[in-house]
Order: structure tokens, then C-alpha cells, then sequence
């Protein structure tokens, strides 16, 4: 893939760049792939942080497009979207707190490591890393916390879709290093106890991550 180095923050903000919310960096790419790109982007803004107002009114958005019956996306996103419409974005960051920081750790870890080994910094994360330099992402210098959380696998796959990406090697990142725990932790995640918006967020990221499942073992 042909794109200048990008330098990874902390596990917190995912990646040094602004992550798209519903749309993408505007490259010139065809309908489906840049509704992907914006699917991952939104994702990764909702696991770096809880949603402000903008967000929240750009996610209220989404509610017509659940009506179609019988598909689990729409279906997500309409209730995702309804979500949006009923929570304010104090009770929201008190939920972000309780689900991911809490008193030493929140209820769940989004991080590919936790669930692969039942650590952090294991082999996955090794694995990950060197993945990420041969496509071009940089860790920087002061950066501590891993690169295998949830928004930041999110964010790097928008960007290769972006950035014109081939399918087999979007196909490769998102078997290695997603598909193999990131269903289980938006399942942990919709169950948490402290899970009320967030809910539709682990629905809408369970049904996407089925989909793109999907929609690669169709690619030739």
C-alpha cells in the first residue's frame, strides 16, 4: 500500500488522525467502500471516546434507515440511532468511564491481546505490530499504551480502505488481528452491567463486523 507512515497515539485516541464519523476523508472511492470506511470510523470514535453532541445528532441520523425488516445491521442502527436521540453526553461519559477506565480497569478490555491470551502485550500485539510497519503505521516515541485496541484496528482498516487498500490485504488484517475476538467483546460489551447506550453500540458492532465477515469470504 502506498501511503507516507502514520504515527500511532495512544490506545485512547487509536491513531494520530481525526476518526471519521459517518463519512470519510473524502478520497475518491466508490459508495460501498466509503460507507465501510465511515462504518469503521464510527466504530473507532465510539470506542476512543464517549460521543459529544455532534456525534450524537450525526447518529440520530441513522434512524431511518432501520426500517427495513429483517436486516441485522438496519436494524442496529436504527436502534443505535434512537439511543443517540435519548441520552445526553454526561451520562454517556459516566458509562464510557464505568465500561473501559473504573477503579484500576472498567468491565471490559478492548484489547485483542486480553482476549487472545488473557493478557496485554502478548503475541498477538507483537504480531500486530509488525503488521502495522509493513503497511506503513508507526508507533511514536512516547506513545505506551498497545495498539490492539478495538478503536485503533478500526481506525488503521478505515484508513486502508481510504487509502485504496486491496481487499485481500484488508481481507488479511481483519482475519489476523479482528474477527478472531472482537465478535466476543461486543458481546461482553452488550452485556456489561453498566451498558445502556452502549448497547446499541455493541449491537451495531457485532452486526458490522458479521457483515464485513460476510462480505469478504464473498470476495473472489
Amino acid at each position: 500500500m502506498n501511503h507516507e507512515s502514520k504515527d500511532m497515539t495512544s490506545a485512547a485516541s487509536a491513531i494520530s488522525i481525526e476518526a471519521p464519523a459517518l463519512s470519510t476523508s473524502g478520497q475518491d472511492i466508490d459508495p460501498e467502500q466509503r460507507y465501510r470506511a465511515s462504518a469503521y470510523g464510527l466504530l473507532a470514535g465510539m470506542l476512543r471516546a464517549a460521543p459529544d453532541q455532534d456525534m450524537l445528532d450525526r447518529l440520530s441520523g441513522l434512524g431511518n434507515a432501520g426500517e427495513e425488516e429483517g436486516d441485522d445491521l438496519m436494524l442496529a442502527m436504527s436502534t443505535l440511532a434512537l439511543s443517540a436521540q435519548r441520552h445526553t453526553p454526561e451520562v454517556i461519559e459516566e458509562e464510557f468511564h464505568h465500561l473501559f477506565i473504573g477503579l484500576g480497569r472498567g468491565e471490559v478490555v478492548p484489547y485483542g491481546s486480553w482476549y487472545l491470551t488473557g493478557f496485554l502485550m502478548e503475541k498477538p500485539l507483537s504480531d500486530l505490530r509488525d503488521d502495522l510497519a509493513s503497511l506503513g503505521f508507526e508507533r511514536s516515541e512516547d506513545v505506551v499504551e498497545p495498539e490492539d485496541h478495538g478503536a485503533a484496528l478500526c481506525e488503521v482498516i478505515s484508513i486502508m480502505i481510504d487509502d485504496g487498500s486491496d481487499l485481500s490485504t484488508q481481507n488479511q488484517f481483519f482475519q489476523t488481528h479482528m474477527l478472531s475476538w472482537m465478535g466476543q467483546f461486543f458481546d461482553d460489551l452488550g452485556n456489561a452491567s453498566s451498558s445502556v447506550f452502549y448497547k446499541s453500540v455493541a449491537r451495531f458492532g457485532a452486526a458490522f463486523i458479521a457483515l464485513e465477515q460476510q462480505y469478504f469470504s464473498m470476495q473472489v
